[in-house]
């Protein structure tokens, strides 16, 4: 039998299923005993390597707490402009900065954050070319 390769909704519902579960702050591991699988298929649902059946699916929404129809919906990828900004919270760095810009009340210090940031990403971008 020959051996399915991932399409792009396997890689978009693990995407989510990754942001969800650093969202929360729940490792992969915690996930995979939940299901009663390892910590690397969990990564595999992850980067879209394998496929998550219906029934795995439902139960991910179950421990994730979430509607299954987060993994589907539509509005949650939309347009490239907010599948760039779906993209910046890939990773957990990028959920513990918008965590703590937040909580940054005085809108004076989240401007020289910003700056601040964006003239790190220019120096680097700079340093790369």
């Amino acid at each position: 039998m020959a051996q399915r390769s991932s399409t792009a909704a396997d890689r978009e519902i693990g995407r989510r299923l990754k942001i969800r579960r650093l969202d929360l702050g729940i490792s992969q591991t915690a996930v995979a005993d939940a299901l009663g699988l390892t910590f690397q298929q969990v990564q595999k649902y992850e980067k879209g390597t394998n496929r998550i059946s219906a029934g795995r699916l439902q139960r991910l929404a179950e421990i994730l707490d979430i509607p299954i129809a987060y993994f589907y919906d539509e509005k949650i990828a939309g347009t490239k402009k907010h599948q760039t900004a779906f993209a910046l919270l890939d990773t957990a760095y990028s959920l513990r900065l918008m965590r703590a810009f937040t909580r940054i009340k005085d809108r004076r210090i989240q401007l020289r954050t910003v700056e601040l940031v964006e003239g790190i990403a220019d120096a680097d971008h700079n340093q790369a070319h």
